[in-house]
C-alpha cells in the first residue's frame, strides 16, 4: 500500500475516532495549546504523532466544513514535519492548493480526494519555520466544481504543539 494510501486511511480513521467513542489506548489527546493541540495514535503498526487546528474562519461563511491542518511524525515510517490538510471536501486537481502566511507562499503539490500534501520535506521545513514565526496561515483550495475555499487557521499554540508532538514521537 503507498504511503500516500497509508496517509489518507490514517487521517480518515482519526476523523471516524474523532465523531465516535476512542478508547484512550488507539488516540489520546496529549495537550492543549491555544489553538492547537497534539494527539498521538497508538497501533499496531507503529506509532503516530501529530500537532493539529480547526479554522478559525472559513470563506464561505455559508458552507461549513471539517477542515484541518496537520503536521504529522510517524518514526515507523521515518517521517517527519509532514504537513497535510483537508478542507472538508474532495480537491479539485486543476486547481492549485496554497498556504500562505504574510508574504510565503507554499504549494501543497499531492492531492488525493480531500487531503493534500507536499511532496518535498524541504519545502515542509521551510513552511514549519513560517508557522513557528506567523500569527495565521491561510490554505486555498477549490472543490469539484471549481469553487474557492479559504480557511484562515490561527498559529497561536503552534510551536507548543508542534515540539510536544515532535518530541513525542522520539
Amino acid at each position: 500500500m503507498s504511503i500516500i494510501k497509508k496517509t489518507i486511511i490514517f487521517f480518515f480513521s482519526i476523523f471516524i475516532f474523532s465523531a465516535t467513542f476512542v478508547s484512550a489506548e488507539e488516540l489520546k489527546k496529549i495537550g492543549k495549546f491555544k489553538d492547537w493541540e497534539t494527539l498521538v495514535l497508538v497501533k499496531d503498526n507503529g506509532l503516530t504523532c501529530f500537532a493539529q487546528t480547526k479554522p478559525v474562519l472559513q470563506s464561505p461563511k455559508a458552507n461549513k466544513r471539517e477542515s484541518r491542518l496537520f503536521v504529522s511524525f510517524r518514526p515507523g515510517d521515518k517521517i517527519s514535519d509532514e504537513i497535510s490538510t483537508t478542507s472538508g471536501y474532495e480537491f479539485n486537481t486543476q486547481n492549485r492548493i496554497m498556504a500562505t502566511s504574510g508574504k510565503k507562499k507554499y504549494e501543497f503539490d499531492v492531492a488525493q480526494e480531500s487531503f493534500a500534501w507536499i511532496k518535498s520535506n524541504k519545502v515542509e521545513k521551510k513552511m514549519i519555520k513560517t508557522m513557528k514565526k506567523g500569527s495565521r496561515i491561510m490554505i486555498t483550495g477549490y472543490n469539484k466544481s471549481g469553487s474557492q475555499t479559504i480557511d484562515h487557521y490561527s498559529l497561536l499554540g503552534f510551536t507548543k504543539a508542534y515540539n510536544t508532538a515532535k518530541k513525542s514521537c522520539t
